[in-house]
């Protein structure tokens, strides 16, 4: 090349530079503090606010948390021990743990009976909470009732037998009947369940003392225990009972459909509470005298009522939300209604109805601490009558309520997060 043509450029790299590491501030933690909490003025504001007020709040709670006291036996020997230093008197929980979470009047000696029923819960509900579990499990799920039954009320082995042989034989024949006429197979499966309980209460009476318990009467129940009873077993009931009320309200027969607009309305006009009087004082009135219709299943079927109501409601909004396209498909494929309800519809509305659903069931395990106006010792009452009423823990308040709300945000959470999880489990029509 001559002279005339010299090269201009200095330098000409032939290799790639190593890529640099990005700056602090964009990395990591800083980065996440400056997107979040810092990205603008009125931000950086509002954070330094909420940071204050969680150090004013913590500021006072801590002290008290971890000054606690513990190992007293009434709240006067707390307060000595404390001398005016800042510290919450936990000893009530120590001393009363028992009352709070099972009762005044339930056995000692059995308090491993709800602590299994509680633990064995987990086991029988995973197979339907969780639809990868195999479905073999279901089975557990089905002798769930009658084997937490036996544990927490005690007596005869024999009585959840003949309990679930009388379910078994009644869904036997309504099965060989429906086919032919449902209102055949439905009064056909009653009969046949009656037909064998009958029969089983020979037997019970025959052999009481056949792997049994020590019988806990209803009255002997409470704490947190009567809580977590009503709670899971109205919520079990009254989902197929609300999405059975929610078909009969959009059904074309208009004395189902009278039916259940008239039961949704009222029942969703009159407070829980009302219904709760309803069962404690007014239903007896209209039981032959003499009668024993056990307190806890007269509040079931009330609370039960009651949030079958509102769910009822929430899936009806539901199957409004369906596009009509959904319900012609069904009939494009020549399948008949419960089919197209139980193949179709109905899914796609169950999965519309989650949050609403999930509301009304944290709502309802929450309402279960009404009973206590009606003189049912659970959680609350409780702590309203036999342990604040008593001389040694009168005027400890903060550490029981603290206690009874802590109890009931896990649970209320842990329903939440699930519900959560299941929403995102079922968004197939996102990407």
């Amino acid at each position: 090349m001559s002279d005339t043509h010299a090269q201009t450029v200095g330098f000409v790299r032939d290799t790639m530079l190593p890529p640099a590491d990005p700056p602090a501030a964009e990395t990591g933690a800083l980065k996440w503090l400056k997107e979040n909490l810092f990205s603008s003025i009125p931000y950086t504001i509002l954070t330094l606010l909420a940071l204050y007020f969680i150090w004013s709040l913590l500021s006072g709670f801590l002290p008290w948390l971890l000054g606690g006291v513990w190992n007293t036996s009434n709240i006067r020997e707390c307060r000595e021990v404390l001398d005016g230093a800042a510290g919450g008197c936990f000893s009530v929980l120590r001393e009363r743990w028992n009352q709070l979470l099972f009762g005044i009047a339930y056995p000692q000696e059995g308090y491993w009976r709800p602590t299994l029923a509680f633990i064995l819960l987990f086991v029988a509900a995973a197979p339907v909470l969780f639809s990868h579990l195999p479905r073999q499990l279901l089975v557990v799920t089905g002798l769930y009732p009658f084997i937490a039954f036996w544990l927490i009320w005690g007596g005869t082995f024999l009585i959840p037998v003949v309990a679930l042989a009388g379910v078994a034989a009644g869904y036997v024949v309504y099965s060989r009947l429906v086919a032919r006429s449902f209102v055949a197979g439905f009064f056909g499966g009653i009969v046949a369940a009656a037909v064998v309980w009958w029969l089983g209460g020979f037997l019970t009476a025959a052999m009481p003392n056949f792997l049994a318990l020590e019988a806990v009467p209803s009255r002997d129940m409470g704490g947190f225990m009567l809580n977590m009873i009503l709670g899971v077993v109205c919520v079990s009931l009254s989902l197929p009972l609300g999405i059975l009320l929610a078909l009969g309200r959009q059904s074309r027969l208009p004395i189902i459909k009278m039916i259940c607009v008239v039961f949704i309305e009222f029942i969703r006009g009159v407070p829980l509470i009302t219904l709760l009087f309803v069962a404690n004082v007014v239903l007896a009135y209209f039981l032959p005298p003499g009668t024993n219709f056990d307190l806890i299943l007269r509040v079931i079927i009330m609370i039960t009522m009651f949030a079958s109501a509102y769910i009822a409601e929430v899936i009806r909004g539901g199957l409004a939300a369906l596009p009509k396209g959904q319900y012609e498909a069904a009939d494009s494929l020549g399948l008949d209604y419960a089919q197209a309800m139980r193949l179709i519809i109905l899914p796609q509305a169950l999965k519309i109805s989650i949050p609403g659903i999930v509301n009304v069931a944290v709502g309802l395990f929450k309402d279960t601490t009404l009973v206590s106006i009606i003189s049912m010792f659970d959680l609350v009452g409780m702590i309203r009558g036999p342990i604040l009423a008593s001389t040694e823990w009168n005027g400890v308040y903060w550490e029981l309520w603290g206690f009874a709300a802590l109890l009931f945000f896990v649970v209320c959470y842990g329903i939440s997060q699930y519900s959560q999880w299941l929403e995102r489990q079922l968004q197939t029509d996102h990407h």
